[in-house]
């Protein structure tokens, strides 16, 4: 009869998939091991508190939890003689829950989860530990007096960060679950009074409807919601800058933090932002409208240079000097290759060595950079496959493309080298000035969240004006394009 028992018992546990806790114990302990298969550092320790009378288990993922958090502050207290019930953990931060599915994804977040016997409900306190990294600086948006702090890949943290640039309850953080099984989250942003309701309303419907699962880093996530799937241009910033988001945010824009992704995503994204850097605010407005305009003009020659040489070379050359073209015409005698062929292989030949500079480790990086650019260009020049002043047009090409501060940015402006390249190859100058006036109505007509991208380009209001191509003083800024002393005041 005892064996006919066990058996049917053991029936009522596999029968049970109702979702909802049960009374019975080993029921409970028996789902959470059929849901956790082959998951070696799923951890069981058995209680007994309220004086032996009850018997509880605390379940946990050993490598997930914080293991001296839970023997100090749970288990210690539950076996002493005040805390007997599992209220009277020194853990402040706990909820209980009925639902199987709340106890599986607390567990997947580290959580600890205490279940006892003859209770339908469990016991879900936050001891998240496991793998992480200490606040560094930031890697790929370096600056000279900001401040040395970048985001990491705990969203607690990084949301930390940015109360602590803007210790304001004005300061909103709203989260918005996405589907899927995971249970994934993002947090937005923004202050309040600051941040357009209609942006905010419009950012979340996008969010809303994406299925999360396989959502790893914000830049998946940019590419759900952004307006234009087939712009070469980003029409989000990613930045790992919490002083960065905070200036955005200042100026009306709202943050986008996924979880386990060590950046924040900026919408709605304009132009003028990927060229904005934090020293821009940390030197003197006329140093940083120079510095400014000079993005701009890098922009421009890394975009069309090897298009102008092209064209000239090719089509126009009644319009260079004629010592100039004497020298040019000397340098491409012995070349076999047209300008159009020349400057691809140069380029391409620069395209690879930069990706090989990244990928491999810092110190290899940037030696196989410099000496493969030089032994390369000099090798190419002496064999006579290309002429010294394409070695010059590239190596201009490629510095320009350096000076622009958002990496995004930079890979969308030197895609927009190619076909500028082969339209000049074509059709000469008129080609440039056919494809610079469709790249600019490409820029005015997009759009980020429904709000205009170029806006240096469409009618702008004064306050848009000051912090564009020209940073005036702060004092002279708008309120929605800088944070001034009266916006503090406000905000506390």
């Amino acid at each position: 009869m005892r064996f006919f028992k066990d058996k049917k018992s053991m029936s009522d546990k596999r029968n049970t998939t109702d979702g909802n806790i049960s009374p019975n114990l080993q029921v409970n302990l028996f789902n959470l091991k059929q849901t956790f298969t082959l998951t070696p550092n799923l951890t069981f320790r058995e209680l007994k508190i309220h004086e032996g009378k009850i018997d509880g288990t605390l379940v946990y993922l050993r490598d997930l939890a914080d293991l001296k958090q839970i023997e100090e502050q749970i288990i210690s207290p539950l076996y002493s003689k005040e805390g007997q019930q599992p209220s009277h953990t020194t853990i402040a931060d706990y909820q209980k829950t009925s639902y199987l599915q709340e106890v599986v994804n607390g567990l997947l977040n580290g959580d600890t989860v205490l279940l006892l016997s003859e209770h339908n409900e469990a016991y879900i306190y936050k001891t998240a530990g496991g793998p992480s990294r200490s606040i560094e600086d930031a890697i790929f948006e370096t600056t000279l007096k900001g401040s040395h702090l970048g985001f990491s890949e705990q969203i607690g943290q990084n949301i930390a960060l940015l109360q602590q640039f803007v210790p304001s309850p004005k300061l909103k953080i709203a989260e918005i679950k996405l589907k899927g099984e995971l249970n994934k989250s993002v947090s937005l942003v923004y202050i309040d009074g600051v941040a357009k309701e209609e942006e905010i309303a419009e950012l979340t419907r996008r969010i809303t409807g994406i299925q999360g699962d396989h959502l790893i880093n914000l830049g998946q996530l940019a590419e759900y919601i952004e307006d234009n799937h087939f712009s070469p241009f980003p029409q989000f910033r990613i930045s790992e800058r919490p002083d960065q988001a905070t200036i955005d945010l200042f100026k009306g824009k709202i943050c986008v933090l996924l979880d386990r992704s060590p950046s924040v995503l900026i919408a709605p994204g304009s132009i003028m932002s990927f060229f904005q850097s934090v020293d821009d605010y940390t030197t003197r407005w006329m140093l940083a409208s120079f510095v400014r305009i000079l993005r701009f003009v890098a922009v421009l020659i890394s975009i069309f240079l090897p298009a102008i040489y092209i064209s000239i070379v090719s089509f126009n050359y009644e319009i260079i000097p004629i010592r100039l073209l004497i020298t040019i015409g000397e340098s491409r005698a012995e070349i076999p290759f047209d300008p159009l062929v020349e400057a691809l292989l140069m380029e391409i030949t620069l395209e690879m060595l930069r990706e090989a500079g990244i990928r491999l480790p810092a110190p290899v990086g940037q030696t196989v950079g410099i000496v493969g650019g030089i032994v390369i260009g000099q090798a190419a020049v002496e064999a006579g496959i290309v002429s010294n002043f394409m070695v010059i047009i590239v190596s201009l090409t490629a510095i320009s493309s350096f000076i622009i501060p958002n990496y995004d940015m930079s890979l969308g402006v030197r895609l927009m080298r190619f076909p500028m390249m082969i339209i000049a190859s074509l059709f000469g100058v008129v080609g440039i000035a056919v494809g610079f006036m469709t790249l600019l109505g490409h820029i005015v007509k997009l759009e980020s969240i429904g709000t205009p991208y170029g806006t240096l380009l469409n009618p702008l209001q004064s306050s848009d004006f000051k912090d564009s191509l020209i940073r005036f003083p702060i004092w002279k800024i708008g309120k929605s394009k800088q944070a001034s002393a009266k916006d503090h005041e406000r905000l506390l």
